[in-house]
């Protein structure tokens, strides 16, 4: 199969993938993105200028802020990519997992550790040259669904993103790279449309952040973890399978 075949191959099962799971990815998108939308919008509605303390403190209190603003999307991030991962996957014998079994099975602490070191790397790379930036966004963006998936450790997880991509850098890249670009300016167009709409305050900052991520992040999700299942087949033969028939997500049991 050439390149350009498996490519448009990918891009067509990650569109029928999420219709077929459209439901499922919005319930879980409302579920994650509502309330972490909630705080997002609370934290950036502080004003620390406003606070009657010390300079120090005000610092302070604004580093605070913007910890507790990326710690927030982080944990909706990892959380949703790792529910994502684990309903496309889980065995075609099985009955879906419910929220609460997905929220057991997550590696949390070891996808967080991912997430955030890919943010580093990335930023020295983009700040030394273009070039190693780009280079590592391509080569270890799979490190978060190959930690969940085949349960590696938080290096084991870049090892295998480099393992797995290495021969495959231009398919990678034209997956990840216009579905994120894309995903962030869609997402920065509904919140601006939001506040353009509703105003500025906590209710429409809330109702941007959470449509925004709902709408966007099932895209990427399912983008990436489709192209991590191809990689794993192309080069081990075997692993993780997509599970065919979406089952109906079980929201009684989300606590």
């Amino acid at each position: 199969m050439s390149r350009r075949k498996r490519l448009l191959g990918i891009y067509a099962d990650v569109g029928r993938t999420y219709k077929a799971w459209a439901p499922q990815l919005l319930v879980l998108g409302v579920i994650v993105f509502v309330p972490l939308g909630l705080i997002d919008a609370l934290l950036n509605e502080v004003e620390t200028n406003s606070l009657n303390v010390t300079e120090g403190l005000k610092v302070g209190a604004f580093l605070a802020a913007v910890g507790a603003v990326a710690v927030s999307s982080l944990f909706g991030e990892v959380f949703f990519s790792g529910a994502i991962a684990a309903s496309l996957t889980h065995p075609e014998d099985e009955e879906a997992p419910s929220f609460r079994r997905l929220a057991k099975h997550i590696s949390y602490g070891k996808l967080i550790v991912v997430d955030i070191l890919y943010v580093l790397i990335l930023a020295v790379g983009f700040v030394a040259l273009v070039i190693p930036g780009v280079l590592a966004l391509v080569y270890l963006s799979l490190a978060g669904p190959v930690v969940e998936l085949e349960k590696h450790s938080v290096i084991g997880g870049f090892k295998r993103s480099f393992h797995i991509v290495r021969g495959h850098f231009w398919m990678v890249a034209a997956v990840v790279i216009p579905i994120e670009t894309v995903g962030d300016a869609l997402n920065e167009f509904i919140v601006d449309g939001v506040h353009g709409a509703l105003g500025h305050g906590l209710i429409p900052a809330w109702i941007g952040e959470a449509v925004g991520n709902i709408v966007t992040a099932p895209v990427f999700s399912v983008a990436i973890v489709l192209l991590t299942l191809d990689l794993i087949h192309a080069r081990d033969g075997a692993g993780p399978v997509l599970k065919r028939r979406p089952e109906p997500v079980p929201a009684g049991d989300a606590a």
